[in-house]
């Protein structure tokens, strides 16, 4: 039934569209206007006031004939003001009857409208009917502007929800390999040759998690979903943390390749996790594109007003038509689409989007294929000195097994992709915590509520309950005091995040989580009780 009226309520839309409103408050002219449209096979409603008008205009319509008698200033403001409400695609053609002496009166006050015709009287049939069928003509136009637009709309809205659900299904795996492989770290052989295998899952495991992190911010910059949070930035100790604490440095070397750093304190006014993503996407297309043995150069230094990032190598290079063309999404350097660590051609389009978004520019330069290539990025110096220099974060604390922490925790995984499940528990066993499994969300109410665990991990995409709902039911009966909630997921969009918070979440990682992170967030909650959860938006 509900389809029937849906489908009803097209036809009657556009029926509502074509027609032609009619005012002409002397004797019967609307009505005799009326007719002679109709002759013309044209729709018309004839309104008999201006509120009238003004409402079938919001109903729907393709044109307005209305006589200058009825443009009071009254009438006038009001028409002014209905059609200032358009959305944009929308320019409603009005057909204006004059007497001579009025006319250039009349053209003064809807100047504003920019789609009024003045038609003096008398008017011939003909004229009348090439007028009218003019603007139903370009109001069609419209129309068809407007569901394109909706049709854009409607597929940005199933892009959004695809790309959501791929990033889901890709991460549930992902997790359970990185946690698979922590466990082989700890319980393996330490033989070369194992140590070797492990390394190379583990390096290209970073590489699908920042291709799959890529695919999804491309989008959301696209869309202009992207929130940046901004404070004072030492780009300095953005480089040393790409190099260090995120692997550039181990990785390059781990090619062969040597790498040259000549940093300075450079102060911006930026988003750090962002200004990261943009120095490592920089760093890795160097290291991915340099041939065993080559050289890299990262320099972070001030020139004039600006702070300046610049990373060079001795790679493959680029041609002047590549050059071009590098910045756009999917863009491949031709030697490159046959190297077994191609990508996806969404890293560089990605940084000049997130440059952009900080009022900066960035440009790539190179002699040539085999020449090598440089990519420097620019960025608007912070005016004002800030009155407390950033602080680095306090040491995290480290977990590397059992007894690491002040006390053990007993922690309720709830999980729905077995392999993750497992893993998981392996994991949290090896550092010595006592692990319950539930494997949908109205199992793991019912645990949480018998049982009272410390924390419960609980994924958000499960059957029966989605986690959300199981937080809010946990939370209601256990109260904020009892149990430390984490979502796991595989969803990581801003709303995604607001939405467990919401529920009652106290923190929020998007798999595959590092282990070495997870460590560390259990250790503070056995260290320090619960945190607070207006501390823990972002883990």
């Amino acid at each position: 039934m509900g389809e029937e009226r849906k489908g009803a309520a097209v036809p009657e839309r556009s029926a509502r569209e074509k027609r032609v409103l009619v005012m002409a408050p002397t004797g019967r002219d609307a009505v005799l206007a009326c007719q002679l449209l109709s002759t013309m096979d044209v729709h018309s409603h004839a309104c008999a006031n201006p509120d009238e008008l003004f409402r079938e205009i919001m109903a729907g319509a393709g044109a307005v004939v209305i006589a200058d008698e009825a443009l009071q200033p009254h009438t006038t403001a009001g028409l002014l003001e209905v059609l200032g409400s358009q959305p944009p695609w929308s320019d409603l053609p009005l057909l204006v009857f004059t007497r001579g002496e009025s006319s250039e009166h009349i053209l003064g006050l809807l100047a504003p409208l920019g789609n009024a015709t003045i038609l003096e009287r008398p008017v011939r049939l003909s004229t009348l009917a090439s007028a009218v069928k003019a603007a139903l003509r370009a109001r069609r136009r419209q129309y068809e502007v407007r569901d394109l637009l909706e049709r854009q709309a409607e597929a940005d809205r199933r892009k959004d929800e695809f790309l959501a659900m791929l990033g889901h299904e890709l991460r549930n795996p992902m997790a359970a390999i990185r946690n698979a492989l922590w466990v082989l770290d700890q319980v393996g052989s330490m033989e070369p040759q194992a140590i070797r295998q492990r390394e190379t899952i583990q390096r290209q495991t970073r590489h699908l998690v920042r291709m799959v992190d890529d695919l999804l911010d491309v989008s959301r910059v696209t869309l202009g979903k992207i929130i940046l949070k901004r404070h004072a930035v030492d780009l300095r100790e953005v480089a040393e943390r790409c190099l260090s604490d995120l692997g550039m440095a181990s990785l390059a070397a781990g090619k062969g390749l040597t790498l040259t750093i000549d940093t300075q304190p450079v102060t911006v006014l930026g988003d750090p996790v962002r200004l990261e993503q943009v120095l490592c996407n920089l760093l890795q297309n160097a290291i991915k594109y340099t041939p065993q043995g080559g050289h890299l150069t990262l320099t972070v230094r001030t020139e004039g007003s600006e702070g300046v990032v610049r990373v060079k190598d001795t790679g493959i290079g680029l041609s002047s038509e590549m050059l071009q063309t590098i910045f756009e999404p999917f863009a491949q350097v031709e030697s490159s689409r046959q190297r077994s660590e191609g990508g996806l051609g969404l890293g560089l389009p990605l940084v000049r989007s997130l440059v952009a978004l900080h009022g900066g520019r960035v440009e790539a330069l190179s002699a040539g294929p085999t020449k090598g290539s440089e990519f420097i990025v620019y960025f608007p110096l912070l005016e004002e000195k800030p009155r407390s220099r950033v602080r680095k974060p306090a040491p995290a604390v480290r977990v590397s097994g059992p007894g690491a922490s002040l006390h053990l925790l007993h922690v309720l995984v709830v999980e729905d992709n077995h392999d993750g499940r497992e893993s998981l528990r392996d994991l949290l066993e090896i550092w010595g915590h006592e692990v319950t499994l539930a494997e949908d969300g109205p199992e793991g109410v019912d645990k949480a509520l018998s049982i009272h665990p410390d924390v419960a991990l609980v994924d958000i995409g499960l059957p029966g309950l989605d986690g959300n709902e199981v937080a809010r039911r946990i939370r209601s009966a256990l109260g904020s005091d009892e149990i430390s909630l984490i979502a796991m997921t595989g969803y990581g969009q801003p709303e995604d995040r607001r939405r467990a918070l919401q529920a009652g979440f106290d923190r929020y990682l998007v798999k595959p989580v590092d282990p070495a992170a997870l460590s560390q967030l259990l250790a503070e909650m056995s260290l320090r009780g619960e945190p607070r959860a207006d501390e823990a938006s972002v883990a």
